[in-house]
Parts: C-alpha cells; sequence; structure tokens
C-alpha cells in the first residue's frame, strides 16, 4: 500500500468561523489515501466529514501545477456554473489541464452531467470531494455510471497515528487531525460542532429548526454504539418518530454517522433486525456528551474502547475492501458479537486487562454457524493465545495484524 506523507494542518480553510487556539508543532503522518496513485486508474469521488482532512490531503497530494482546481464555495464561481453548466467545459479547455479537482459536488449536482459527458467525449480525470452525499442522493445525481470510483477519508486511525496514538487521549479526543495541533481540543471540538450545524445543516436546509436538530443530536450521541430505538429517541428529543429518523439520515448523508446493520445469516439462532448507529469520531460524540474524562475500568472506557474499534474498522474496510460489509451479530436470546467483518472475522471487544473463555461464549456460538474464517477477542490483556479456536489478541496486536493484512 503506497503511504502519502502529509502535515496536519488546519481543516478549515473554506470555513469563514475559524477557531483562535493556540498551534502545537506541525507534526507529519502517513495517510493511507494516495490520491495521485488513484486518480492515474480512474475519476474519484473523494468523501468525508468536514474536518478530515480532504482538502489539505489534495493540496499536499496532488501537483497543484497539473491539476484545475474548481471551488464551489466560491461564491461568484458557483453562481455562473450554476446558471451556465456548460461553462465548466471552457474554464478546463482554457486551463489547459486534462486533471480538473471540483471541490464541494454536493453544492452543485447538476455539474455531474457535464462531468460524465467530458469524461466520456475528452477523456478527462476528475476528483469531485463533498462531505455531504444528501442533495446527490435525494436528488437522484448522476453517480456517472461506475466511470468515477468512491473513496471516503477517515478521522486519523492507529496507523497513521503510529508512535503518536495513545489510546486514553483518542477514547477522549478521537482522531480530527487538527486535534492533534492545537492545546485547546475542548473548544476546537465545540466550534467543530457549530460549524457542522451551521455549514451543513442551517446552510444545506437539512432541518427545518436547528434547536430541535441540535436537541436530536445530543440524544443520538447518548445512542451511538447502541441498537436504534427509535421510539425512545423520538421521547427523549421530543419529537415525532418520523424525523428522528430523516435526521439519522441526515447523520449519515453527511457522514457524522455510520447505522450497522445486523448480521443476519445465522441458521441456528434466530437473528434481531435492529441496526446500530456510531458517530464517525469518538470526540465529536463526547463533546456532545459533555465528557471530560473517561476514567479506566469503567463503562464510560468500555463503551469508548469499542467505539474506537469500530472507527479502526470502518477505516480499514474503506481503505482496502469497500465491497466488505461491516456488521454486528445479536440473537433473539441476547446473544452478541460487536462486529463481523464479511465472511473473514468475528470480533468480540473488551476493555479488560484479563479475559477468559467466559468472555468469547457468545464467539463459540457463533462459530457454531461455521461462516467465518476468525474468531477474536480484542481487549487490553498482554497475553495473545488462541485456544479452541479462538484468537486472544491484544488491540495493538490486532491493529497491527489487521493494517498489516495478515488475516
Amino acid at each position: 500500500m503506497t503511504m502519502v506523507i502529509i502535515a496536519i494542518q488546519s481543516c478549515f480553510n473554506n470555513i469563514n468561523k475559524t477557531v483562535d487556539t493556540p498551534m502545537l508543532k506541525i507534526k507529519k503522518y502517513s495517510r493511507i489515501i494516495d490520491l495521485s496513485l488513484a486518480l492515474k486508474k480512474s475519476s474519484q469521488f473523494l468523501f468525508g466529514a468536514r474536518g478530515t482532512g480532504k482538502s489539505f490531503l489534495i493540496r499536499e497530494n496532488l501537483n497543484s501545477s497539473k491539476y484545475l482546481l474548481i471551488d464551489l464555495l466560491k461564491t461568484s464561481l458557483y453562481l455562473r456554473l450554476a446558471e451556465n453548466p456548460s461553462l465548466l467545459e471552457d474554464i478546463i479547455v482554457e486551463s489547459k489541464k486534462k486533471s480538473i479537482i471540483i471541490d464541494e459536488i454536493q453544492k452543485l449536482p447538476i455539474l455531474l452531467d457535464e462531468v460524465h459527458r467530458l469524461i466520456e467525449e475528452k477523456g478527462y480525470h476528475f476528483l469531485l470531494t463533498g462531505s455531504s452525499a444528501r442533495k446527490l442522493k435525494r436528488g437522484k445525481a448522476n453517480m456517472l455510471a461506475g466511470r468515477a470510483r468512491k473513496l471516503t477519508l477517515h478521522p486519523l486511525n492507529f496507523k497513521e497515528l503510529n508512535d503518536d496514538f495513545n489510546l486514553h487521549e483518542y477514547l477522549l479526543w478521537g482522531g480530527l487531525p487538527q486535534i492533534y495541533q492545537i492545546e485547546d481540543r475542548k473548544e476546537f471540538l465545540e466550534s467543530y460542532i457549530q460549524i457542522y450545524i451551521k455549514e451543513e445543516i442551517l446552510a444545506e436546509q437539512l432541518a427545518r429548526q436547528l434547536p430541535p436538530f441540535s436537541r436530536f443530536l445530543k440524544v443520538s450521541a447518548l445512542s451511538s454504539g447502541e441498537l436504534i430505538n427509535f421510539t425512545q429517541v423520538a421521547s427523549d428529543a421530543q419529537l415525532p418518530s418520523s424525523t428522528v429518523k430523516n435526521y439519522f439520515e441526515v447523520l449519515e448523508d453527511t457522514m457524522i454517522g455510520n447505522l450497522i446493520e445486523p448480521w443476519t445469516e445465522s441458521k441456528k439462532r434466530k437473528a434481531i433486525q435492529t441496526g446500530k448507529f456510531y458517530f464517525f469520531d469518538i470526540g465529536v460524540r463526547n463533546r456532545l456528551l459533555d465528557i471530560n474524562e473517561i476514567p479506566e475500568k469503567s463503562d464510560l472506557f468500555g463503551k469508548a474502547f469499542e467505539h474506537f474499534i469500530f472507527m479502526e474498522l470502518k477505516s480499514y474496510i474503506n481503505y482496502n475492501s469497500p465491497s466488505t460489509t461491516l456488521n454486528f451479530w445479536r440473537s433473539v436470546n441476547h446473544q452478541e458479537v460487536d462486529f463481523i467483518l464479511g465472511n473473514l472475522m468475528a470480533i468480540e471487544v473488551k476493555s479488560k486487562n484479563k479475559v477468559s473463555e467466559r468472555e468469547a461464549l457468545h464467539l463459540q456460538a457463533l462459530k457454531e454457524e461455521k461462516k467465518h474464517k476468525y474468531f477474536i477477542v480484542v481487549s487490553q490483556d498482554p497475553i495473545n493465545r488462541e485456544k479452541n479456536g479462538i484468537l486472544y489478541l491484544h488491540w495493538k496486536k490486532f491493529l497491527n495484524r489487521l493494517w498489516n493484512k495478515v488475516f
């Protein structure tokens, strides 16, 4: 896998509101996505939540002299192209460049028809970025009929942070790149949430009223990592169930959250049909709930640890095997396995420093289905071992094996 060295700087260059926080020394991290290599193969969509570093990755990963950047956040350019999308070709021809970057493509989905035509007729390569797929999905936008692949940029993960990774800090603050460049992390995350509400929800008119959505946002954070109970969330947020369902879709479409569907292929034990929901970043989730510390051996620590493993698995899949599904399993008799990666592995997450065979009882039940190759208990136990077909791995050992594709 080709690694790209980039310096993590401000991820909000295109946002008017900035956070006045003291900066730490700029660090360099390895991001797994290699845009230059991807664009040699085909045009690409690059999606990702605000603040994951899309704009900076583009600037550092692509030679600006070879690419034309069309920034739809520039009002004058946006208005001209909205009025006459065919101007896109004139702009490209004048630039004399064959590779084009269109930033925030969801703001003007009609351009995708022109992009499709220019790929077909002129052989141009496009990189199309966005932090929301809602307008594209709802407007049934032209997704280029397979002529552009989809990349998703996630917060920094264990492999990318490398020696700078600190589990306790990550469980509290998450992996947004700018977190590792500033001292006032709390203020940054609070501003991030306000910017998200302002730029994604208000500006894009994804919710009719902001106070109810803000209320829902906090309640949904409480539900992160849990089975979704729309009725309960609606009651807690003082909203109709139909509105709550729509708001969960908004979180997914703006890439702030992920719905994980249950694994339902079990034959011996009937599986539930209800999904789980996780925020894309544990730090954002914590800030919504005003969590300022995560004590070791607490229930809060256990949930955060599971959330961290979810983030690693989600980014691993999107960076290496986008067609692989990420599910969980829970039977109607309450047997549950936290994560299932396709037919490859089933994972039970425990934050304990010492685990026994008792922690693998539900994995053993799932093992009877004979559907998966590996069955793994991931924990803080430093003793790595295998017993009765179950792997017991310390989380660092597990993640090193995962990212190095040892499984």
